[in-house]
């Protein structure tokens, strides 16, 4: 019976992964991989030899119909990207859109992701929390979006490049001077960082490095909602 699977894998230590899903990635006829040399590091690790394609972004209009033609014929494909789960601002959900509309069985095979990760460790209701990656690399657009989530008072999680973190930060001293942030750098890496407080001592902390790297996760506190309501009075 063909099947997708949606295989979550570390978002930095190699043993951050499931047992289930080896078992997935091992017995998977293909592993559509996001960059297959990055995932080669995962799979040469647990000794894993099932063959691999690419599947990212610049190229998921072409692959995604090839390789929704061999679920037709009955394979089984696993689905991952270079860490985390696939589909949150991750490659994935293109193929799976296609496969839902082909009746293809989807089996989603949980486990790490940036997004949990740091809301796990955030120390503040996230019962009712806003995740939007990304924002636009574009400054004007960026500060517009940023706007429109901090204005809707609740938790925010962000991702961004090491390029453009001070650019993010210095939005939110402006837009929200007096929010907590927490930031995650390289969370489950060698080099795994963690950074609280307001956008101001942030951007004193990374604007004084040399050199900023790594993968950046960005928790922003929620506005008090008693307070969000005598500000606006």
């Amino acid at each position: 019976m063909p099947m997708l699977y949606i295989v979550a894998t570390p978002i930095g230590n190699l043993e951050d992964i499931t047992g289930r899903a080896l078992r997935v990635l091992a017995e998977a006829d293909l592993i559509a991989c996001e960059d297959t040399r990055h995932s080669l590091k995962l799979l040469n690790h647990y000794g894993l030899k099932t063959a691999r394609i690419a599947l990212h972004s610049h190229n998921m209009k072409k692959s995604a119909p090839r390789l929704l033609e061999m679920l037709r014929q009955g394979k089984q494909i696993a689905l991952i990207t270079d860490g985390g789960t696939p589909g949150i601002s991750d490659p994935g959900s293109y193929l799976v859109a296609m496969a839902r509309a082909e009746g293809v069985k989807i089996v989603p095979i949980p486990g790490p992701s940036a997004l949990s990760t740091i809301l796990s460790i955030a120390g503040a209701p996230t019962g009712r929390c806003t995740f939007s990656g990304f924002l636009s690399p574009k400054a004007g657009r960026r500060r517009n979006q940023l706007k429109s989530l901090l204005d809707d008072g609740d938790p925010l999680v962000l991702f961004e490049s090491p390029h453009r973190i001070l650019k993010l930060l210095e939005d939110l001293r402006r837009l929200a001077p007096a929010r907590t942030c927490l930031i995650g750098r390289e969370m489950t890496k060698v080099h795994e960082e963690f950074l609280e407080g307001i956008p101001e001592k942030l951007l004193t902390e990374l604007g004084g490095r040399t050199k900023i790297k790594g993968e950046f996760c960005l928790f922003v506190m929620g506005l008090d909602k008693k307070h969000q309501v005598e500000c606006q009075a």
